[in-house]
């Protein structure tokens, strides 16, 4: 992911201390962004389709839909199938092993929060 911080920034800073000083850091960076554990939770609740996301979540652009999509292929937390003998030709995603064990944390979390929540 490109970044647009200036070198010399306060953000710069703050970054530089964060990967420093918490392990933790590069992975919350990784999976915190915007819309892409709602979309992996989405597709595990069987939402196959660019369409169907679209349509639960229409205030996500096209593009930033796609680009987080293919965020989550490239993690290998999703995979894409063609369906078959289909025209136009259509694209299901589903979640991987390595997704699934994500989602088991994710729904952990869900968990804490509804425990802790006041």
């Amino acid at each position: 992911m490109a970044s647009n911080i200036k070198e010399q920034s306060t953000n710069q800073e703050n970054l530089k201390i964060l990967a420093e000083y918490c392990n933790v850091n590069p992975i919350l960076k990784r999976i915190g962004m915007r819309w892409k554990m709602q979309l992996l939770y989405c597709i595990h609740e069987k939402v196959y389709q660019f369409s169907k996301l679209k349509n639960i979540f229409p205030s996500i652009s096209d593009q930033i839909l796609a680009k987080r999509i293919a965020e989550l292929l490239e993690e290998g937390l999703i995979c894409k199938s063609v369906i078959p003998s289909t025209v136009p030709q259509q694209v299901r995603y589903s979640v991987t092993n390595k997704g699934k064990e994500l989602i088991k944390i994710i729904l952990a979390l869900n968990r804490w929060g509804e425990k802790w929540d006041e």
